[in-house]
């Protein structure tokens, strides 16, 4: 039998502050859009053949809360207090778990009971993550990693084989695109790269062999936006399965599950945690991919959140909310005043009216977040100059974080990329990408137009 991820789904509930349907439970079983006619990786009955202990255990997922709305969820689910009575979230900071006999030890072992065992794939602490970020997604599951990047690398080797095939939005993190061409290529994945918004590029490229669809929306640089339902559509016909990247949009502004994705992917070093203190990743989704190929992966392979780390993000979550509107309320105004700036040839943020998918943006996102990117004449050296200016904003290639950031993607986050890719991609040499931060956004302006004003 499968592992069992929830109890029997509860009815959806309407997320009072979003206005919006929040799924608390999985999303359609993925095994019923397959074609039956294939004999994808990532099959039920592929899946019953595994032992349980490869399965993650969700049986005991907190329900308490699945009447609440989204703030609260992202402050209460996930933890029960310990006979201590503690107010805040412990930790768990232990390697292994003691039984109280052999017996219990082997029932652990095999899956026969529920329990810890060891915290490379049982931790309590990261359980709590776990289990708030799924309630925060829509999913029913969710599977905790070291990285982002190790949230991707996780999703893909747990669900694909020598022989599948991925169509991926070329609009996509540089560490992504690298380890599509240098490290799934080498296990004999081929990935055929399309134009993130042209959906007949989408429904060309999908073949046969094709198990996955992989985008980010928005995308980093650009912010260029993907219609989630469209390309789910295309997915689910094709057999293939949507995994979508909300690393820019978190939970709080967009649900991808909700929309027809399959899968969630994460980088909690981002907005998850807020204050880029710690690195983590997170898959969400179904029971027969996150909760059972996903997490058979991670117990075996071990690319594992470690208890503080998912602490740090559990605190995170707590206003996450609260800083995604003040994110997106500050990133409009810097917007709108780069936009009249002499030598910005072109902003991109979602809020703007010239925004190409800005109608798409508002129809899927609670609000347009808290990145942007602009272009300057000159190139690089006019880019590097309104960089080095900057007294306020920090120079790094972090975003999320409550801190504003500012970075230069072509020598940076995208810099390891051929020249023909990037500037495929969009990515300039006088383009600059800002996280906007929690300061006063006056102040941000007053930075940015000190390097302006230099040129």
């Amino acid at each position: 039998m499968p592992c069992r991820v929830l109890p029997p789904p509860m009815p959806a509930a309407v997320d009072r502050q979003a206005g919006s349907v929040d799924t608390l439970t999985t999303n359609l079983s993925v095994v019923s859009r397959i074609n039956p006619s294939m004999k994808p990786s990532v099959g039920a009955s592929r899946h019953r053949q595994r032992p349980k202990i490869n399965c993650l255990d969700c049986s005991m997922t907190d329900r308490r809360y699945d009447d609440t709305a989204f703030d609260t969820r992202a402050i209460r689910v996930g933890h029960r207090p310990t006979q201590e009575a503690e107010q805040s979230e412990p930790i768990f900071a232990t390697a292994s778990f003691r039984f109280d006999s052999a017996a219990q030890a082997a029932a652990r072992f095999t899956g026969d009971e529920r329990g810890n065992v060891y915290s490379r794939f049982t931790n309590p602490t990261v359980r709590m993550f776990e289990q708030r970020l799924a309630s925060l997604e829509g999913g029913a599951c969710c599977v905790a990693t070291a990285s982002g990047m190790a949230a991707v690398s996780a999703t893909c080797f747990g669900l694909l084989k020598s022989g599948d095939h991925v169509v991926a939005a070329r609009e996509i993190f540089g560490s992504t695109t690298q380890f599509f061409d240098t490290i799934l290529q080498r296990f004999g994945v081929n990935v055929t790269y399309v134009g993130l918004t042209q959906l007949e590029q989408w429904r060309a490229a999908v073949q046969p062999g094709t198990r996955l669809c992989f985008l980010e929306t928005p995308s980093n640089p650009l912010t260029r936006i993907a219609d989630i339902g469209a390309i789910a559509e295309i997915a689910h016909t094709a057999g293939a399965l949507l995994v979508v990247d909300n690393v820019y949009a978190t939970p709080a502004l967009q649900r991808p599950l909700i929309l027809g994705a399959d899968i969630v992917v994460h980088s909690a070093t981002k907005y998850l945690d807020g204050q880029g203190r710690c690195l983590g990743g997170a898959v969400v989704g179904a029971e027969e991919t996150v909760g059972d190929a996903v997490y058979g992966y991670l117990r075996m392979a071990g690319p594992s959140m470690s208890p503080f780390n998912a602490w740090v993000f559990l605190k995170g979550l707590e206003t996450l909310s609260l800083r995604m509107r003040r994110h997106s309320d500050s990133a409009l105004v810097v917007a709108d005043w780069l936009t009249r700036q002499a030598g910005v040839t072109q902003v991109h943020y979602p809020g703007l009216e010239s925004h190409p998918e800005r109608t798409l943006a508002a129809r899927q996102q609670q609000a347009a977040g808290g990145m942007l990117s602009f272009e300057v004449e000159g190139g690089r050296e006019a880019a590097w100059q309104v960089i080095d200016a900057v007294r306020v904003i920090s120079i790094t290639a972090n975003l999320g974080d409550a801190k504003s950031t500012i970075t230069h993607p072509a020598t940076t986050t995208h810099g390891r990329l051929p020249e023909d890719r990037r500037r495929a991609m969009g990515i300039d040499q006088g383009l600059i990408r800002v996280s906007v931060g929690l300061e006063d956004p006056d102040d941000l302006i007053a930075d940015l137009a000190r390097g302006l004003s230099r040129r």
